[in-house]
């Protein structure tokens, strides 16, 4: 196990080795690896574990019963997914949980941090303390879709989306997480219509891109 991996992580931020070590065996700690595609968590299962992204990268998607496919979120090293679900236990996953290339995830059984540790273990009320925080930054994660989504066209979608990466990497030259077609699906758009928008955007000097590399350029 990579103990200095995981103690710049959110959930064992400044952790030494030995504490979460004993987190890791409290909670029941089993990793796995997964190819590029696979399925980690299917839709309307559910989960008594949480992952870990170890390496590589998964995305959370959801399809409705006409085959629309919307991407909600990319979870990179060091994140973690379907907290909430496998703390409730019995509510069905409502997306799937798919890996974006060869990846490792570490699992955690969330189900145990609600019980009294068999263990007197001096890390669970902390541990507990940073789920929480983990869970309220999902929840911003999923706010800021909503607000990229709300601008009616598809120009609107990108302006907002691309200036939140600019100012959150705090550069205007950035790359991310996703490639032309998981974008669309991310800004609920068809992939056609936005690499049209993308070149007219480009050819206005607005911006530069090369795949999921972005240059933007201020307006004078």
């Amino acid at each position: 196990m990579d103990y200095e991996f995981l103690s710049k992580t959110m959930l064992f931020s400044g952790d030494s080795p030995e504490e979460i070590k004993t987190m890791l065996d409290c909670l029941g700690a089993a990793k796995k690896r997964y190819a590029k595609s696979e399925v980690i968590y299917h839709a309307g299962e559910t989960v008594s574990s949480m992952g870990i992204v170890l390496s590589g990268s998964v995305q959370i998607e959801n399809d409705d019963l006409w085959g629309h496919h919307s991407v909600l979120d990319s979870i990179p090293p060091g994140f973690v997914f379907a907290e909430t679900y496998a703390s409730l236990g019995d509510e069905p996953l409502m997306v799937t949980v798919t890996a974006t290339r060869d990846t490792e995830v570490l699992f955690l059984n969330v189900k145990r941090l609600l019980k009294t540790c068999p263990n007197s273990c001096a890390h669970h009320s902390k541990f507990i303390q940073r789920l929480f925080m983990v869970s309220a930054q999902k929840n911003l994660n999923l706010s800021r879709r909503i607000f990229h989504t709300t601008p009616k066209s598809i120009r609107g979608r990108l302006l907002s989306y691309l200036s939140f990466q600019a100012s959150a990497q705090g550069s205007l030259d950035f790359t991310i997480p996703f490639n032309r077609q998981q974008l669309a699906d991310y800004l609920n758009v068809e992939r056609s219509a936005l690499s049209g928008e993308l070149g007219k955007m480009q050819r206005e000097g607005l911006l530069k891109t090369e795949k999921n590399h972005f240059t933007l350029y201020e307006i004078r």
